[in-house]
């Protein structure tokens, strides 16, 4: 039975010793197995003769690094149908991201692997080294079979309803004219760029509770508190993507001079990051504090912890002192303005006079709908906002989008605009090009709060770089896609797990 060569990784070594007790060599091979197909089982063929008993570990769910819409098909149903081919003789998973922790327990005499067209590091990472070096110290030695492994995400890509049809017609084109290394390429030239993220800290608690019902003397809702988690957002969560990406990264912004919480923001801040503080009078760090349904991460409230009044002449001469020193030292300026009373006049005029290269975002929210235009800002060199924001900006909600973005790129003499729709994707602005339209590649949504500034942070600068724009409309997307797939901005996006999902999307 098929069934009877799954086993669990402590079951597995045990076999093996009395194996390997017998004089047989074993051979390991490991990888998704996303979709099995002939390459995988010539592969695995191949990797047969090469001894006496074939033990494939497989990659879990978790640990499937490809973009949020993979894996296509869940941990046992690959070890189901990898169990099935007569050539295996064990599966099992590897419990881990890679192999390195599975050949160490397992010790094969041979570990296997799979050819691979493109040059340089295989899968964006080390692992291989790595694997490489677990199986020499174990006694064994790694082998290459000549198979090419590279076309399961091309026929999950083509051929499963993983993706809108508007996506998979845009992804089809894209491919003609682009390929990931391209993109790739792009994304690792970043690396000379020098980056200045300014705007105001915000701290997102998520309050975590159970719904209880309606309470009995109030038309009020009853929750029961279960736990709560603190996530750095705001400029702080810009500043960490960018870190990720970018050869040096620093960060100006306030904090509270009162309840500043600075050793919390300076815990999650990225240790690469260079951070400039500033202490806003009479006030605290912004906290945005939302309730939120456990099972489902359903937001059920939000609670500003917030003073929004201006500036003190004092905290304006300090800030405008900061920009004058820090904005010149850098290739890119990213802006995000919250709305909540950091970028004075004068501020601003500074700013826009300074920056080598400007990229702004000036976002609504319930604290200053109708308040906060990116239009206060004479000079970009890039935006990015959502439709809302530039509908709100010309005061005409039934507009076209293409009309809304040239008006708005006009009164602020910016060459480059892109506009996030949700699950519509993101329409992109070259003042020489045109426009651009971009579908969502999101397949799953845990929590959109974040996806906008993830967005800003890696594409201004592949805008400053002079990426053209269908390009950063992909880029943004895939970036939106993964920040979409994390809970309150609980991580960065991690560069490996982005290069890995453009490579997956072009094949």
């Amino acid at each position: 039975m098929s069934a009877d060569k799954i086993k669990t990784l402590d079951e597995l070594c045990a076999i093996l010793e009395g194996r390997r007790g017998d004089g047989q060599t074993v051979v390991q091979c490991h990888g998704v197995f996303d979709l099995l197909h002939i390459g995988h089982i010539k592969h695995l063929e191949e990797a047969r003769r090469l001894g006496d008993v074939l033990v494939v570990t497989v990659t879990p769910d978790a640990y499937v690094d490809k973009g949020p819409h993979r894996p296509a098909f869940p941990e046992r149903l690959r070890l189901e149908a990898l169990a099935a081919l007569g050539c295996v003789d064990y599966v099992t998973s590897s419990g881990a991201p890679t192999a390195v922790d599975a050949i160490r327990r397992l010790r094969p005499h041979v570990y296997v692997k799979g050819a691979v067209q493109d040059a340089g590091k295989r899968d964006h990472t080390d692992a291989i080294r790595d694997e490489e070096a677990a199986v020499q110290a174990a006694g064994g030695r790694l082998a290459l079979t000549d198979t090419e492994l590279s076309c399961a995400s091309s026929l999950i890509n083509r051929h499963l309803d993983v993706f809108t049809p508007e996506a998979k017609a845009f992804l089809d084109r894209f491919r003609r004219t682009h390929d990931a290394q391209g993109i790739v390429d792009t994304l690792q030239g970043l690396r000379e760029l020098k980056v200045l993220a300014v705007g105001e800290t915000i701290l997102d608690e998520y309050h975590f509770c159970d719904v209880l019902d309606k309470a009995n003397k109030d038309p009020i809702l009853a929750a029961k508190f279960n736990y709560a988690q603190c996530y750095a957002g705001g400029i702080l969560a810009i500043a960490n993507h960018l870190a990720g990406f970018c050869a040096e990264v620093g960060v100006l912004t306030f904090l509270g001079a009162d309840e500043s919480r600075e050793e919390f923001v300076r815990s999650a801040l990225d240790e690469r990051v260079r951070a400039r503080f500033l202490y806003k009078t009479d006030s605290p760090t912004i906290v945005k504090r939302r309730f939120l349904e456990e099972y489902l991460a359903q937001k059920l409230f939000e609670v500003y912890l917030i003073n929004d009044d201006p500036l003190t002449d004092d905290d304006e001469a300090a800030l405008c002192a900061a920009l004058e020193d820090l904005v010149p030292r850098y290739d890119v300026v990213v802006l995000a303005d919250y709305g909540h009373a950091m970028f004075t006049p004068r501020a601003v005029r500074l700013v826009c006079d300074r920056a080598r290269f400007l990229a702004v975002n000036a976002q609504v929210n319930a604290g200053n709908r109708g308040f906060n235009f990116v239009t206060k800002y004479p000079r970009a060199d890039y935006v990015s906002i959502d439709v809302p924001e530039a509908r709100l900006e010309v005061r005409d909600p039934r507009a076209g989008l293409e009309e809304v973005v040239r008006v708005l790129a006009g009164r602020m003499d910016c060459p480059r605009f892109l506009v996030t729709q949700g699950k519509a994707g993101c329409l992109c602005y070259d003042r020489q090009a045109g426009f651009c339209q971009v579908p969502a590649f999101a397949i799953r949504t845990v929590d959109r709060i974040g996806a906008g500034d993830a967005v800003l942070a890696l594409s201004a600068p592949c805008v400053a770089r002079g990426a053209p724009m269908e390009e950063v409309g992909f880029i943004a997307n895939v970036v939106g896609a993964e920040a979409c797939a994390i809970l309150g901005n609980e991580r960065a996006i991690d560069p490996v797990s982005l290069l890995r999902h453009v490579t997956s999307l072009l094949k």
